[in-house]
């Protein structure tokens, strides 16, 4: 019986010709392949644990940190005309410095003297305030000697009043006796006239009573004469009296009249005087306008309006400056819904045009050629691009910012968030879960208050 096992092919038929035959065979660099594969497989199942450093990238540029340090642009005050240039694109220039000179196109700043001539009017107008001034404080003193006189004329009216009322109480006191002397008298003529008739006295002692009674009565008439003057001179003292005060109200209101017509004139000099002060400044300090002068120290960029008698109007710009000395930020920008996750002090990695660099996005520690960053500015709302703007500052505690860089130059910023191991990121990512918006000592600390409740 034949033992078929102990039958080896390789020694009947030689396999010099049978390639795929031979490939089937075991070899020991299948062995080798299985072994490296397994090694790898292992390696690759250990990184899956080993720590990620979650991240966010967004693209941004360099620029200042404070806004007056920024590139501005420098406009023109006032329309005018460029007449001369003093300095040259990229020139550095000191705060103050002339840049250009300008002149006026405006027919009413033509005028070569205007402000000595705005000058002048302006001291006359003063002059003009002054004299009216003068004039209210001659009216005032008019004012007050015009009652100090009506005072004492008033007194004078007073008494002469008094005067006329005793006058007349003396009159009355006079008439009334002279009516009783007359009545007397008269009563005493008819007794002597009834004596006569009787024949008891003689004519002569009758008409001497006559006469006694004439004279009687004519002291009568004198007496109520008298009595009726007195009357009128009472009259008369009380219309002076009221005339006194009439004379002065009408004087006083004339008088008063004129100084508040003077003080209107003054108010209105004074204030054509503050209007020509005011236009005076204006002048003068248009006229420094026509220098455009440096606001800051550094290098002037691309000039906007060239040439020679090119014409500008208020406010259009002319060129821009470059601050020389500026704090260097990124301004970089980051999706609402990674808005959250970026906070005051974060730290930041940057890749900035022009520089090199290697880069791990998960593992910052072995990355080479960034700059690090601390995020010191997070705006509160959205852009127009409806983006976040963030703003990042050189990170005193890793390698300084290369001194070349340039406000304006491109930068990619990498964010950097928690520590999460390798398979946790791969997970995340294929499903699309945002980053974690708390680390690993945060979620710690959760716990540890969830079960202590």
């Amino acid at each position: 019986m034949l033992n078929i096992s102990k039958i080896r092919i390789t020694e009947s038929i030689p396999f010099s010709g049978a390639k795929s035959l031979v490939m089937t065979l075991p070899l020991r660099e299948y062995n080798k392949r299985v072994k490296v594969l397994t090694a790898l497989l292992l390696i690759f199942f250990m990184m899956l644990f080993l720590p990620w450093t979650q991240n966010i990238r967004s693209k941004g540029y360099v620029t200042a940190l404070r806004p007056d340090q920024r590139p501005q642009t420098i406009h023109s005050v006032i329309a005018g005309r460029i007449e001369k240039w003093y300095v040259a694109e990229g020139s550095y220039v000191a705060k103050g410095d002339t840049i250009v000179r300008i002149s006026e196109i405006k027919d009413e700043y033509f005028d070569s003297l205007l402000l000595p001539r705005t000058q002048l009017q302006l001291d006359a107008k003063n002059l003009s305030a002054e004299s009216y001034g003068n004039k209210v404080e001659a009216l005032r003193a008019q004012i007050a000697a015009l009652k100090r006189n009506n005072v004492l004329r008033l007194e004078q009216a007073e008494n002469k009043l008094r005067m006329a009322e005793l006058k007349v109480e003396s009159d009355s006191i006079k008439f009334y006796q002279a009516q009783i002397n007359f009545d007397i008298g008269k009563q005493q003529l008819e007794r002597w006239e009834s004596l006569y008739a009787e024949g008891l006295r003689s004519l002569t002692d009758l008409e001497s009573r006559r006469l006694k009674f004439q004279d009687v009565q004519a002291k009568l008439i004198a007496a109520e004469n008298d009595y009726l003057s007195s009357q009128n001179m009472l009259i008369t003292a009380r219309l002076d009296l009221d005339a006194i005060d009439n004379d002065f109200k009408d004087k006083l209101a004339k008088a008063e009249s004129e100084m508040f017509t003077a003080m209107s004139s003054q108010f209105d000099t004074e204030a054509t005087a503050t209007k020509l002060e005011n236009q005076y400044s204006n002048y003068e300090a248009r006229t420094n306008f026509r220098y455009i002068l440096a606001p800051q120290n550094g290098y002037l960029a691309e000039a906007i309006k060239v040439g020679i008698g090119e014409t500008i109007k208020e406010g259009e710009p002319i060129l821009n400056i470059v601050p020389a000395e500026a704090e260097l930020a990124v301004e970089m920008y980051v999706q609402p819904v990674d808005f959250p996750l970026i906070k005051v002090g974060n730290r930041v990695r940057f890749i900035f045009d022009g520089w090199p660099a290697i880069v791990f996005s998960g593992w910052p520690q072995i990355s080479n050629g960034t700059f690090g960053g601390v995020v010191v500015a997070i705006d509160q709302f959205a852009g127009s691009n409806n983006q976040y703007r963030v703003l990042v500052i050189e990170d005193p505690e890793e390698e300084a910012w290369p001194e070349a860089l340039r406000i304006g130059s491109g930068a990619d910023g990498i964010a950097l968030l928690n520590d999460v191991p390798v398979w946790y990121e791969i997970w995340r990512q294929l499903n699309g879960f945002p980053a974690d918006y708390y680390t690993q000592e945060q979620k710690n600390a959760i716990s540890n208050e969830i079960k202590v409740k």
